[in-house]
């Protein structure tokens, strides 16, 4: 059964943050998965920051009976929101439907109360005026998403896309999203929080290419030990430059990097095969069980049995 998936519109929206929600879980690729509308509160054509409009015949009626609902931006001027969006988005988190609010989406979801004790994600820029308006909130600045379970919240434009995308392959597994996120041309995952795990990171400039050979090679090699020594020396570099060169390129510590790569890799296997989970840990090069699940859980919160379960399904 294809899950619902409203997307709250209102006049004066930007199109690009009401696209990326549509892109992500609309079109042709998605249509077998989801039933994509998008609603709003207001009735005729609605203005958008392009110059153009845009209209729906869908009211927020539409959140009823939706698996997740979007609220992809908010206005620039972050003004309070109306009552009818606030009960409307109470309603659908009570009847159990999946809040994620994207970009300043934020504020109407924290307002809504549906976050209260929680952290939430928002642009940076407007960071602090969420904090002052919702402080029974605590807001991330330094995140490009947060997951709270029954509630999503992103950082600014782009990782608007980062969020769906991670949404994508909590529901839908690695795989499908990395094809989503192919079709759209962006990475499938950007370091900026727990949780998101860069799947084979490109460096920036082409003068990176010595680095890129050992990244791809580690890549095929991850049951096996490395060292930054050894790596730096693969790459002919001194291991300060190439711990200054790695940073650049992928944003992290080759350390932090070397356990998403694993912890990814792990993901994959419980995904698409049936070895065991001891036999995951040693391919992924946890070494153990143990360990695989100790990791695992701190990145995930939950374990690498019940991730196998969501996809046995």
């Amino acid at each position: 059964m294809r899950k619902k998936v409203a997307i709250i519109a209102f006049d004066g929206i930007t199109p690009f943050h009401l696209s990326v929600p549509c892109l992500v879980f609309g079109g042709p690729h998605a249509a077998h998965l989801y039933d994509v509308t998008v609603c709003a509160a207001e009735k005729g054509p609605m203005r958008t920051t392009a110059g153009f409009e845009i209209a729906t015949s869908k009211s927020l009626r539409a959140l009823d009976g939706a698996d997740i609902v979007i609220m992809p931006t908010w206005h620039d001027d972050c003004r309070p929101s109306p009552p009818v969006l606030l009960q409307a988005l109470r309603r659908a988190h009570a009847r159990g439907s999946t809040i994620v609010g994207l970009c300043l989406g934020a504020f109407p979801v924290a307002e809504a109360g549906l976050v209260d004790g929680r952290t939430v994600a928002t642009h940076w820029a407007f960071a602090a005026q969420l904090a002052e308006r919702c402080p029974q909130v605590k807001v991330d600045e330094e995140v490009l998403y947060v997951d709270e379970g029954d509630v999503l919240t992103s950082a600014g434009a782009a990782a608007s896309l980062d969020c769906s995308l991670y949404l994508l392959r909590k529901l839908q597994g690695a795989d499908y999203a990395n094809m989503v996120a192919r079709r759209l041309l962006v990475a499938p995952h950007r370091e900026g929080g727990q949780a998101q795990f860069i799947n084979r990171p490109v460096p920036v400039t082409a003068s990176d290419s010595r680095l890129a050979q050992v990244l791809d090679w580690v890549q095929y090699r991850l049951a096996e030990e490395h060292s930054l020594d050894a790596l730096a020396e693969r790459a002919a570099m001194s291991r300060r430059n190439f711990t200054r060169h790695f940073r650049q390129a992928t944003g992290t510590s080759f350390k932090q990097w070397l356990l998403n790569q694993r912890l990814a890799h792990a993901q994959r296997m419980l995904e698409t095969s049936d070895a065991s989970i001891e036999a995951v840990a040693q391919a992924a090069g946890f070494g153990s069980a143990l360990s695989l699940r100790q990791h695992f859980r701190a990145a995930f919160h939950s374990s690498p049995s019940a991730y196998r379960k969501l996809f046995d399904a």
